[in-house]
């Protein structure tokens, strides 16, 4: 025998039509079973994060430039301005295994607005089928913005599957909703210190 469950609305159906009730026909009811067990569409899978909390203070001397935390275990890009008066968290995606995901101490050295995408020596190595290059638009990886790190290969940049957001799915960076990187493009400068954790 299945084990049924009733959702919500389906409780509220059943109850303000009388049919949750003692008197209930078994044949009405066993319609009622057949109809919600074909009723059974798959259901979208949700990205679950968890964000955690973090101060600067624990990682920064000074909030010279602004500061930004990515923090790989939350999946989350934390900002704040110089004067303290901005505080921002984005979701995003994060580097798919440790073995693309550097920690430490690094900085914005390039921000660049409807950028060109070229896949590393290694992302062609590993898949030689990506194209040598990507020109801007909406199926470029980085998205709008991109946000490089003095780390050779790694930035903080838009994203063009949305899907990716709050999962494992990078080459080492940290991919942000494009509106998201927009705003973060507008608030950083050249210098902006960053920790990735």
């Amino acid at each position: 025998m299945k084990k049924v469950m009733f959702n919500r609305r389906q409780m509220l159906t059943l109850a303000g039509s009388g049919l949750v009730s003692l008197s209930a026909s078994a044949s009405l009811a066993q319609s009622l079973v057949d109809e919600i067990e074909a009723d059974s569409t798959p259901r979208a899978r949700r990205n679950s994060m968890g964000f955690r909390t973090v101060q600067w203070r624990d990682h920064f001397d000074s909030l010279r430039h602004g500061a930004i935390i990515c923090d790989s275990a939350s999946r989350a890009v934390h900002y704040w301005s110089e004067d303290e008066s901005t505080y921002l968290v984005f979701p995003c995606s994060v580097p798919m295994t440790e073995e693309f995901t550097r920690r430490g101490r690094t900085e914005i050295v390039l921000k660049r607005m409807n950028p060109t995408w070229i896949p590393t020596p290694n992302m062609r190595e590993r898949d030689p089928t990506l194209p040598a290059i990507v020109h801007p638009g909406p199926n470029n990886p980085l998205g709008t913005r991109a946000l490089n790190l003095s780390w050779q290969y790694y930035r903080i940049h838009g994203i063009d599957d949305e899907r990716k957001i709050g999962r494992r799915a990078s080459n080492g960076c940290f991919g942000l909703f494009n509106h998201h990187v927009e705003q973060l493009y507008n608030l950083v400068r050249i210098g902006t210190q960053v920790v990735v954790l």
